[in-house]
């Protein structure tokens, strides 16, 4: 679930707190818990960017949306960053995410590490859907895995421009 400023405040104020009171053992564990709460884990209020495909299907067919696949590459690609900063965590995009799609990410980084049945399932979805080495690419599918819609590289426009990409195809 994605935190809010509020959240995040509310943290930095139980910290100090704490940084006075515990031990610097506890004071770390309960730092990184907090920090790990502020950073993104949501895509959209409500609508998290999932990672396992089969739990995006089963969740697409329950709430009757299309998914959008994120093939990216989060923590080297400039295009893909771009994309999270300026298009991703708008308000505008969120809303329509909330009421519109299934968000999964499918992640190929260089340095972070990703467990090895998520490492075998991105590839194989890559494969399926003709990705290549070229980052990012957005892919809208139906809840049974039909492309509406494939882009290559970053939309220009902001959320507006890219909203309007899905809706374009959207069933």
């Amino acid at each position: 679930m994605q935190m809010n400023g509020n959240n995040c405040m509310l943290s930095k104020v139980l910290l100090s707190v704490l940084m006075k009171t515990t031990s610097f053992r506890s004071f770390l564990f309960i730092a990184a818990v907090s920090l790990l709460a502020c950073l993104r884990t949501a895509g959209a209020e409500g609508v998290p960017w999932l990672t396992d495909y089969n739990a995006a299907i089963e969740q697409a067919n329950k709430e009757n949306r299309n998914i959008l696949l994120d093939f990216t590459g989060s923590d080297w690609c400039p295009v893909c960053m771009e994309m999270e900063k300026n298009t991703f965590n708008t308000a505008e995009f969120k809303d329509f995410a909330a009421k519109n799609l299934v968000l999964l990410q499918l992640d190929f980084p260089l340095s972070k590490p990703v467990p090895d049945k998520l490492k075998a399932q991105n590839e194989h979805l890559s494969d399926v859907y003709g990705v290549g080495d070229g980052f990012p690419v957005y892919i809208l599918i139906d809840k049974t895995g039909k492309v509406l819609v494939r882009n290559l590289g970053g939309v220009p426009g902001g959320p507006a421009a890219f909203i309007a990409l899905l809706e374009g195809k959207k069933t």
